[in-house]
């Protein structure tokens, strides 16, 4: 499996620990071994570029998603096929913002930042309830995992 993690912002991000975070869903999920993907971090100003020209919102926002290959999770039998997923994109100054709101670490929220990103490129959802629901639920039980297993 190959997790690149790219850094820039000046936010100190330990690129490890995100790639086996990565790792570790796409394990979770039965993600073929040779799927690859990248999660990067970058300034505001990216952020809200990308925000404004790929989803016609201003503003940055704190993880946005770019599917490549449209893969799904697979099962236990047959996980889902070689390919490059895509590239998660977070902006570590709205998720410091999200962060103190919330009580926990920028950390903490990155790392449940980037878990929904790697949810969405495996075509998770929330726009409805029932889905909301699911992905969110998964979304938890994943960084518990990974934050227990470290």
């Amino acid at each position: 499996m190959s997790v690149d993690v790219l850094n820039e912002t000046d936010t100190e991000v330990d690129e490890l620990e995100f790639a086996q975070l990565g790792q570790f869903v796409l394990d979770a999920l039965n993600v073929h071994p040779l799927a690859e993907m990248v999660i990067s971090f970058v300034d505001a100003p990216t952020m809200a570029e990308l925000h404004e020209r790929f989803l016609d919102e201003p503003g940055p926002t704190d993880v946005m998603s770019f599917p490549m290959d449209e893969l799904r999770p697979g099962d236990d039998d047959q996980p889902c096929p070689a390919g490059i997923l895509g590239d998660v994109v977070i902006c570590p100054e709205v998720a410091a913002t999200q962060a103190r709101e919330l009580g926990h670490s920028l950390e903490d929220e990155m790392l449940v930042l980037a878990t929904h990103g790697i949810l969405h490129l495996l075509g998770f959802d929330h726009a409805e309830a029932g889905e909301r629901e699911a992905m969110f639920g998964l979304q938890r039980k994943l960084v518990l995992a990974f934050i227990a297993a470290r």
